[in-house]
């Protein structure tokens, strides 16, 4: 999958550039211990560390990075970027913009009092043909200030500008700076076509697999990795 990034000439060079998500893990997964003492069970458990859907899902895809550093004090946002002139001029100049609370009228997102962010993106977004990109909030970012709305953009078609990522603020509390680099969105291509839904009942040879795997699973860690998990290159 060929993904083509493009800015205005006057950043390149300077601007953060989106990163693989696999390349820009937190912290927190670092250095969280890989197994931890259980009350329930008496004895020490694997973490989610241990989990590759939980890790493959965060490492999955790329990050969009903010820009710049935003300082956020008491409700309020403030930044200060010296950018250069700019070659297009329709380009933001500006890291966040933001929708009235009257656009998500109706969703469990409204709250009259405060209006939703939306990070400007400085890249465009070009995809190979039959491709959507899906963008998300950082998969299992629950530390950070805010949340991604999800939205899915035929990227493919609609690439001469940058995609804009809206987000709901959930840390009123929050007081200090996001810093450039930080992570606002994580995208990754997806193919357009219409899944077709087969449902039916496991057969005799299903149900031997099920009950093979099940009895694997329970007896022993790390089947999933060492049998199933695709290999991927780090």
């Amino acid at each position: 999958m060929r993904i083509v990034f493009r800015c205005d000439p006057a950043l390149y060079g300077s601007l953060p550039r989106p990163i693989a998500a696999r390349g820009a893990l937190p912290d927190w997964l670092r250095k969280m211990p890989a197994s931890a003492f259980s009350e329930l069970h008496g004895q020490e458990i694997r973490t989610v560390k241990q989990c590759p859907p939980f890790v493959d899902a965060m490492a999955h895809g790329f990050l969009i990075p903010l820009p710049c550093d935003v300082t956020v004090r008491d409700g309020t946002f403030s930044w200060s970027w010296d950018l250069p002139p700019l070659a297009v001029e329709a380009h933001p100049r500006s890291p966040l913009s933001f929708h009235v609370p009257a656009q998500v009228t109706g969703t469990p997102f409204h709250d009259a009092t405060r209006a939703v962010i939306k990070f400007n993106s400085f890249w465009t977004i070009e995809l190979e043909q039959g491709y959507s990109l899906f963008a998300t909030h950082p998969v299992n970012r629950a530390d950070l200030p805010f949340r991604l709305l999800t939205g899915l953009v035929d990227a493919d078609r609609f690439n001469d500008v940058g995609i804009l990522f809206p987000a709901i603020w959930v840390d009123p509390s929050f007081n200090g700076v996001l810093p450039a680099g930080t992570p606002v969105a994580q995208c990754f291509p997806v193919r357009r076509d219409v899944a077709e839904l087969v449902i039916e009942p496991l057969s005799q040879e299903a149900q031997r697999r099920y009950d093979e795997i099940g009895a694997a699973l329970l007896s022993k860690s790390g089947i999933y990795r060492r049998r199933f998990r695709a290999r991927r290159n780090r």
